[in-house]
């Protein structure tokens, strides 16, 4: 399965790269003609106002497979010809999540970001934290150990949400071998490697129970003020000076 930020692609035996991507845009032009059609339907049903100009926002939308906010759907409509209000806008996509054609979400606490909704069509994430980049995949045989595990604790799964933070490879590639403390992500496992700032920072650290060597998990690191670190289940709390004098590696 190979994993493109906003859709996922996966292989299947036998079949060339151009033959599946072929496969893959055929079966979403059907699902799109089918989501157009329940969108008129719907739509006309309820009596929505101003059907033709929603009808046009929902047609920009599904040409994007990206995970959008707002201001980037008025971009695309503006590009394609359409000058429609943010209000008008905003409450298009309300009622596009209301009526299920869009989802709505909040990686990683930021900004509201929509993507298709197609029915039947489950999927999780993965969300770089240095890039932002958004891969979407879907694991079948992860799906039936959720199920498999609901069922073992007498749970009834309705609906489930996984979202994975961590790096992309294109992010890891560009990364530098070495680099100091501060500079790292919540989450990450770390081997230090060097300890920079003369014998008053080395012996501080040491005092603390910190040597090269050791493996060490970051907790939490704003990006601003203190950090926190984990080592052999231990928490330490460090300033940010102390930590840009800590070069660390990555364990991959």
């Amino acid at each position: 399965m190979v994993l493109r930020a906003g859709y996922t692609v996966y292989r299947q035996p036998h079949h060339s790269g151009f033959q599946l991507n072929v496969r893959i845009n055929l079966k979403m032009q059907q699902i799109h003609k089918q989501e157009k059609e329940q969108f008129k339907k719907l739509f006309k049903q309820e009596h929505i106002d101003r059907f033709e100009d929603r009808f046009k926002v929902l047609e920009i939308f599904l040409q994007t497979e990206k995970h959008v906010v707002e201001s980037e759907l008025n971009q695309l409509l503006q590009t394609n010809g359409y000058d429609f209000s943010d209000d008008f806008v905003r409450d298009t996509l309300k009622l596009m999540c209301r009526f299920g054609f869009a989802s709505k979400n909040r990686f990683d606490n930021g900004q509201i970001r929509y993507e298709h909704r197609h029915l039947g069509h489950h999927h999780d994430h993965m969300i770089c934290t240095k890039c932002k980049a958004i891969f979407e995949f879907r694991d079948n045989l992860m799906e039936d150990l959720q199920l498999k595990i609901a069922a073992a604790h007498g749970f009834h799964m309705l609906q489930h949400r996984m979202e994975i933070y961590g790096i992309c490879s294109e992010c890891i590639k560009e990364r530098e071998k070495l680099i100091s403390l501060d500079r790292t992500k919540q989450g990450e496992r770390l081997t230090i490697r060097e300890i920079t700032g003369g014998s008053g920072a080395r012996m501080r650290l040491l005092t603390m129970g910190l040597r090269i060597g050791d493996t060490i998990e970051v907790i939490t690191n704003q990006n601003k003020g203190q950090m926190v670190i984990a080592a052999e289940s231990k928490r330490y709390v460090l300033g940010r000076g102390l930590a840009q004098k800590i070069i660390v590696e990555q364990i991959r």
